[in-house]
């Protein structure tokens, strides 16, 4: 059990001023397994006020020395690897040894990634008689989900230090222990106090209270397209800086000269990684009408091989969802699949067999399924993939378009070249070419309702920069 009486302002753990908790309950125990302060806007006020002050110190410190926090930071979340996938695969499900490689591994290397960019580059540029000179922000307020909850704090909280800014942090509360072990390495490291705050609570409090704070400078939100809209409409009170990574239904082109045998299980793995809780998750896969028989059939063997039950045990590759209302909202979903006329391919609604306790969704394929069906449009989040027949490239190329969304998408297909240029085609942010594997210093972020802003790598740390142009008079 995990337990915290306090929130992290300015450089101490101290109690809430509000008096409720906030249980957070076990993906595969579905008991609580730990609490956290039920955090007010008094609460956020603080943080705010001791981020405000600490960033007129920490923007003029040198990046060398920013660096230096940054790099001990990654070396305390390296040596705390077992405890955070421990904590992670508890709280939303994913499988012990993908959390270690995924919920603990990617946030390290973001911050030793974000030392050593911060440290190559270029500040200042002279543009004829102008000097720009590439400022911090100010203070940030980063309020991140539940289904990556430390890899998507790490990019935020790692790249807006770098920059020079100052952070207001508010992580998911049904997945927040892993902030709190953050917080005690920055705490243990030396951080200046103010530099870094961590305040829990519920959305509709502490997320609106940080959003709607006048002397917060930007927000970077990562979650639904819902809330990104929320957070847009209030953080336009105060004209603030909005950067908003949200949802996905991303699409899986599979062209006609593809090796099915490599693209349908990889186009499987990409739409079940942590049980399909990913916004990037490739939900649709688009193929051809006359090999729709053969797809169906690999798709059924890639989808029955995740099998699910203990964390601990390395055969299984599909966990539990994060919570109870999730799995409701996406047995919800399957069942509309069926109304709407879409055909189970495998698995289907209910629970998974022998599993008396776990939020655990079965790996479900749907096909025959038209891109104006409700699971074809909609954020599922959760393991249900559903493969669209398409007659001709250009229609797949409308199809894969045809959404609010533009996360991400893959394209498969023998030629390269060919791939490529669908892929040039597809409005989404980032495209996997025939498996392309995931790249931490390539820009992240999305077209459309998907979201505006990017992180990760130099863009990531770009979009915690103020622009400052100097006319020199000679």
């Amino acid at each position: 059990m995990f337990h915290s009486d306090k929130i992290y302002v300015d450089g101490a753990w101290i109690p809430s001023t509000g008096k409720g908790t906030i249980d957070v309950i076990g993906a595969y125990s579905e008991e609580p397994i730990g609490t956290v302060p039920e955090g007010t806007a008094e609460d956020v006020d603080k943080a705010v006020k001791a981020a405000r002050r600490a960033f007129a110190e920490w923007s003029q410190t040198s990046v060398e020395d920013r660096g230096k926090f940054l790099q001990r930071i990654a070396e305390g979340l390296t040596a705390r690897t077992d405890e955070i996938a421990n904590v992670i695969s508890n709280e939303n499900g994913m499988p012990l040894i993908l959390a270690k490689l995924v919920q603990a591994g990617l946030p390290t290397g973001n911050f030793g990634i974000f030392s050593t960019i911060a440290a190559s580059y270029e500040f200042t540029e002279q543009i004829g008689t102008s000097l720009v000179v590439k400022e911090p922000v100010g203070v940030v307020g980063c309020i991140t989900p539940w289904n990556y909850p430390l890899h998507q704090v790490a990019l935020k909280v790692a790249p807006a230090l770098a920059a020079g800014c100052t952070v207001v942090l508010k992580p998911s509360e049904v997945a927040p222990f892993s902030a709190w072990i953050l917080a005690e390495i920055i705490d243990d490291v030396g951080l200046p106090a103010g530099v870094f705050n961590l305040v829990s609570g519920t959305g509709p409090v502490v997320g609106e209270a940080i959003v709607a704070h006048p002397e917060v400078d930007m927000i970077s939100f990562t979650g639904s397209t819902r809330a990104g809209k929320r957070i847009s409409e209030v953080a336009s009170n105060t004209v603030k800086r909005v950067a908003l990574e949200l949802g996905g239904k991303s699409p899986n082109v599979i062209l006609p000269d593809a090796d099915l045998s490599k693209a349908v299980p990889g186009g499987v793995q990409g739409a079940y990684l942590n049980s399909g809780q990913t916004c990037t998750a490739l939900t649709r896969m688009l193929v051809p009408r006359d090999k729709l028989a053969e797809v169906e059939a690999l798709a059924k063997e890639a989808a029955e091989s995740f099998t699910s039950g203990a964390s601990d045990d390395m055969n299984n590759r599909l966990g539990p969802l994060a919570s109870e209302t999730q799995w409701d909202r996406v047995q919800g979903y399957i069942k509309k699949g069926i109304e709407e006329g879409a055909r189970v391919v495998t698995c289907g609604p209910g629970k998974t067999e022998g599993l008396d306790k776990g939020y655990f969704v079965k790996p479900t394929v749907f096909s025959d399924v038209r891109n104006d069906m409700t699971i074809a449009q909609e954020e599922i989040f959760g393991p249900v993939l559903s493969i669209i027949p398409y007659d001709s490239e250009e229609e797949a190329v409308q199809i894969a378009n045809d959404t609010i969304y533009g996360l991400a998408a893959a394209v498969w297909a023998a030629d390269p070249e060919k791939a490529k240029d669908v892929a040039r085609k597809i409005r989404a942010g980032q495209i996997d070419i025939n498996g392309g594997g995931f790249n931490m210093m390539a820009p992240f972020g999305g077209f459309k309702q998907s979201g505006h802003g990017r992180e990760a790598g130099k863009y990531g740390l770009e979009e915690f920069l103020e622009i400052k142009s100097m006319q020199m008079s000679g």
